[in-house]
């Protein structure tokens, strides 16, 4: 019989980032308090499950909310550098919708091809990566559970690739929250579903940046 496997692949809880800026692979950003109780609030929930595997994303973000699930279950966090934030050119800089950023000329030439994109790692290169680790996860964990923590973007396109959709996407539609759960569900290598849940809704719902993207 094949071996029943879960991966699930955490984004980070909320960042201290009071200059609002898109910090990417960016050193120094921390979880605020409110991201703290968003990884313990996650922790919480999956007690009393079968994980046996924790591995995280190297930014301080993802190790943090790792932590308590390290605590829960007694594990170390390993480190996979595939799990990454997505490269993007526009990391360090004040970015978004209303702030003037796109008046700039001199950003113009970084967004001419949003199907890439332009201005940063390649969708496809992220998906690929994102899936190499999903993989050694769930061969780590085989039979058991596995939990994996990363980032929005990478989290989203993993998704998308594994659907077998369009890579290319809008950033206010992806269904990653902060602190969010999105489980892959293997029978052997062969995923047989995938599922989201958002164990940390109600915190989630009081936060500031809730509806920031590529964090």
């Amino acid at each position: 019989m094949s071996l029943t496997t879960t991966v699930h692949v955490l984004r980070h809880g909320e960042v201290f980032n009071p200059e609002k800026i898109l910090y990417g692979r960016l050193p120094g950003y921390r979880l605020s308090d409110r991201g703290v109780r968003m990884a313990e609030v996650v922790a919480a929930a999956l007690a009393g499950r079968d994980v046996t595997y924790l591995v995280a994303s190297p930014l301080e973000r993802a190790q943090q909310t790792a932590a308590p699930i390290g605590a829960t279950f007694g594990l170390d966090t390993d480190t996979d550098e595939r799990l990454i934030e997505s490269g993007n050119w526009f990391e360090g800089k004040r970015f978004g919708v209303g702030d003037g950023a796109l008046k700039n000329p001199s950003v113009w030439p970084k967004l001419r091809n949003p199907f890439r994109p332009s201005w940063g790692e390649p969708y496809v290169e992220i998906a690929r990566r994102m899936t190499a680790a999903l993989h050694d996860a769930r061969d780590r964990a085989a039979g058991h559970e596995a939990v994996c923590v990363s980032h929005q973007s990478p989290i989203w396109l993993l998704r998308r690739y594994a659907e077998g959709r369009k890579l290319w996407h809008d950033p206010r539609k992806r269904q990653c929250s902060l602190a969010s759960l999105t489980s892959f569900h293997f029978d052997g290598e062969r995923l047989s579903g995938i599922s989201y849940s958002e164990p940390a809704a109600d915190i989630v719902a009081d936060s500031p940046v809730a509806a920031e993207h590529g964090a």
